[in-house]
């Protein structure tokens, strides 16, 4: 089979007229080549077992505007929506449960639903690309660019969220028990609309001078730092829950996890839920060990579902909240009081900047498992269109009642695995999300899941995010200059995540001046939320420090220096050595030579 790309470069063919893809429809639906293909199945589910021979023989190549058969382009858009489905379902949990707004359940579920829904539907941006008349502008790639929920946006809102109710804008009870906040995850919607504007802004700007301004060297300790702070989250969920049971009180509704009155409540911390989390994170590594290529690729799924069996043959799940749950779902059927929160003006700026360089770098690997070019105009223009698309589907996101969006990274390992870069198989995966999110019960089911299973697979999702954060540092040269960079940029950034209050007593002012108040309040919340000081920290040093010969030439560090040293050392023991071996050869020919004579 050719491996070769299968274009590099626009389609310069002639264009089909409407009758021509009304009759290749046709086909596709009415003749075994358009419907099954001879396409070897059997690759995508035949697991690695140890000890037996492996086939060679790899699966052939669809290219992004090949002909494929229809149960293929199906079967792979449903590897790639299950691929997503934790990522996309994670976010509106975590922000709308206790760590977050603490919806009512009702709301959480509709969070979910909708979360899918329109993951679906502006996946469908992305992968359609539309050009705008008379201008070199696009909006989309043209490739399997889906798009979900972002995860940047956690650690923002959780510290935001927390900020709300300790200055009175979220309601809390008598005895502080938290209580409801729509109204602050409205005010979370809006300012992130507002924020969103920024990307739509950059994403005219040329890409050469993004990857300027805004370098691995800043993108990379910024995203690590967002999966840092994410994974603490994670595992307070594998323990029990990251509410009001986490300090393990001694009196009120939640001395155990999630609540007293929860069925197999226990207290944090307790053995059973870190095994039930552990089932999940351990199931995810034996698929990576031996599944086929679908079960790599949907690892974390197959792990949440072996999770929720074993939770619910122990008891730990509620079917109150499903049997309950209305048979469907749509955008709008919750809405939420629209306003700005001016604190998390400045941390939401920083989340759409890396969002926008994560756009970038995850569309580059896009087209390079596609086989497609990666640089030249054509790739600019995808570039670009992308960018403006995330932009653009980030403010589209906040109207539909749903958190940022962003690309996701995770669909390359798809198309990479399945070697389909086709886009028919992306619009399959739109449509398995619309219909997962429009039936509210699955919705219902996923918001049951008990969280120490729910904390056993995010705890190994935001660990990706970490590791993707450090494969970006990776790329950078470490030089002098640029471990400066590195250095003083991730020290105030580990330090806000790991002691979060740090700022909290700076600043002393109680008085009535709602401005100055939430402009105190921006700042503690930026300098609190470890990845946005240190992404603000990276640009300002980025394009203050100048770079330095030495460190563009060669990096002379004091290793270096000792290896040299070492090096030359070792040349002079060779040399005295051979030289001392040249005598003692000399000495034996000559006294040889006397003995002959003699």
């Amino acid at each position: 089979m050719d491996d070769s790309p299968d274009r590099i470069g626009p389609d310069m063919g002639p264009r089909r007229s409407f009758a021509d893809k009304a009759r290749g429809l046709v086909r596709a639906f009415t003749t075994k080549d358009g419907l099954i293909g001879n396409y070897d199945y059997a690759f995508l589910f035949k697991p690695n077992i140890p000890f037996l021979k492996k086939a060679r023989r790899a699966a052939p190549f669809f290219g992004l505007n090949d002909r494929m058969p229809v149960i293929l382009a199906l079967l792979l858009g449903f590897q790639h929506a299950l691929s997503m489905l934790a990522g996309i379902i994670t976010p509106p949990i975590i922000i709308a449960g206790q760590a977050g707004a603490n919806l009512a359940q009702a709301q959480s579920q509709y969070l979910v639903s909708t979360s899918l829904i329109v993951s679906g539907l502006l996946s469908a941006i992305q992968i359609t690309r539309f050009h705008f008349y008379k201008t070199p502008y696009y909006l989309g790639t043209g490739l399997i660019s889906v798009v979900g929920t972002s995860f940047a946006i956690i650690p923002v809102a959780t510290g935001a969220f927390a900020q709300m109710y300790k200055s009175g804008f979220c309601p809390t009870a008598a005895d502080g028990t938290k209580l409801p906040c729509p109204d602050g995850y409205g005010a979370l919607l809006a300012t992130s609309c507002v924020c969103a504007l920024l990307e739509i802004l950059l994403s005219f700007t040329s890409p050469k001078y993004l990857k300027k301004f805004f370098p691995p060297l800043v993108t990379g300790p910024t995203v690590t730092l967002i999966g840092v702070s994410l994974i603490e989250t994670g595992l307070q969920d594998w323990a029990g829950g990251s509410g009001s049971c986490l300090g393990r009180p001694t009196s009120g509704d939640y001395m155990l996890c999630p609540s007293n009155g929860a069925p197999h409540a226990l207290a944090w911390g307790s053995a059973e839920f870190i095994g039930l989390g552990f089932s999940v994170f351990l199931t995810i590594i034996l698929c990576e060990r031996f599944g086929s290529p679908i079960m790599k690729s949907c690892a974390v799924v197959i792990g949440l579902l072996v999770g929720c069996i074993i939770a619910a043959a122990c008891g730990y799940f509620s079917s109150s909240g499903i049997n309950a749950a209305p048979a469907a779902s749509f955008i709008w059927v919750h809405t939420f009081k629209l306003s700005v929160y001016g604190p998390i003006v400045l941390p939401l700026l920083a989340v759409y900047i890396v969002l926008m360089m994560e756009a970038i770098g995850d569309i580059t690997a896009t087209c390079d498992v596609s086989h497609l070019e990666v640089d030249g105009a054509l790739f600019d223009s995808r570039i670009q269109g992308g960018v403006l698309a995330d932009g653009i589907n980030g403010v589209l996101a906040g109207l539909c009642t749903i958190t940022s969006m962003s690309t996701f990274a995770q669909n390359n390992g798809v198309i990479a695995l399945t070697r389909c870069a086709n886009r028919k198989a992306g619009y399959a995966c739109c449509f398995f999300l619309l219909i997962m999110g429009i039936f509210s019960k699955f919705a219902a089911a996923l918001v049951a899941i008990p969280s120490a299973v729910l904390g056993g697979m995010t705890t190994f999702l935001f660990g990706a995010v970490a590791a993707s954060g450090l494969r970006i540092i990776s790329t950078v040269p470490f030089t002098r200059r640029n471990r400066f960079i590195l250095t003083a940029a991730m020290a105030v950034g580990f330090g806000a995540t790991l002691v979060p209050d740090w700022f909290s007593y700076v600043f002393t002012y109680n008085g009535n001046n709602h401005a100055k108040q939430g402009f105190f309040n921006a700042i503690v919340l930026v300098m609190e939320t470890g990845f946005a000081v240190t992404a603000f920290l990276a640009i300002i040093l980025n394009l203050i420090l100048p770079e330095e010969i030495e460190s563009e030439a060669i990096d002379t560090t004091a290793v270096v220096e000792e290896d040299e040293a070492d090096d030359e050392e070792w040349r002079r023991i060779d040399r005295v050595g051979k030289e001392g071996e040249d005598t003692v050869n000399g000495g034996e020919r000559n006294g040889h030579a006397d003995e002959i004579k003699g």
